[in-house]
């Protein structure tokens, strides 16, 4: 009798056709490895359950790319991905373990264990002064907060705080770049790109630990 430690393609087949699971995992850990190694996976992405709702997550081999709620306004992350395929690469796969590193500091964060990321990031959707936003934002400490207009001033156009405003609203990598520590120059919330009740939820996580 033949032994082996790893199941012929014929079995893994066959496990699809009785709904095996497992087949079905190990079918595409094959194929995203088979793309990887062929050079024709550019963008991995996962999805992830959070306290704000189910994450999308997305990396290149630079690092994180993406990280997006699931707006139905602006069509959820089917949209994201298209997105993803047109302005970076259409070579985009799900691909899980690529992402377990962010997948495994996210739940850190939420869970209140991590107040800051260890992640090499992408920021290639972030151009011109939304960069330089962006670019300010880690330095807001886990539990604090800064003024759109305190922002502007880091950033070196201390009266761009509307532009301020719209590089928050676009920034590709929330929760891991954190936006939602920027607020109105009363001390109110103001806009989020997850949403209003989302950021709350951030805000008050932060400020309990």
């Amino acid at each position: 009798m033949k032994h082996t430690s790893e199941p012929e393609t014929g079995d893994l087949f066959a496990g699809l056709a009785a709904g095996d699971s497992a087949a079905q995992a190990r079918l595409h850990a094959r194929l995203v490895e088979d793309a990887r190694r062929e050079g024709l996976l550019d963008i991995a992405y996962r999805t992830l359950p959070t306290p704000v709702g189910t994450l999308l997550l997305a990396a290149t081999d630079e690092g994180l790319l993406r990280v997006a709620y699931d707006s139905a306004q602006h069509g959820g992350h089917a949209a994201v991905l298209g997105e993803l395929a047109e302005r970076v690469s259409p070579r985009v796969l799900e691909a899980p373990q690529r992402l377990a590193a962010a997948a495994r500091q996210i739940e850190e964060y939420f869970e209140g264990r991590r107040t800051r990321f260890d992640l090499a990031l992408d920021l290639r959707l972030a151009k011109g002064f939304r960069r330089a936003v962006i670019a300010q934002l880690p330095g807001i400490g886990y539990g604090f907060t800064r003024s759109y207009a305190e922002v502007a001033a880091a950033a070196g156009s201390p009266r761009a705080v509307r532009a301020v405003g719209t590089a928050c609203a676009t920034n590709p990598l929330p929760v891991v770049v954190p936006c939602h520590r920027v607020v109105r120059s009363d001390g109110s919330a103001g806009q989020y790109v997850g949403g209003a009740a989302a950021k709350q939820t951030l805000l008050r996580l932060e400020t309990a630990a």
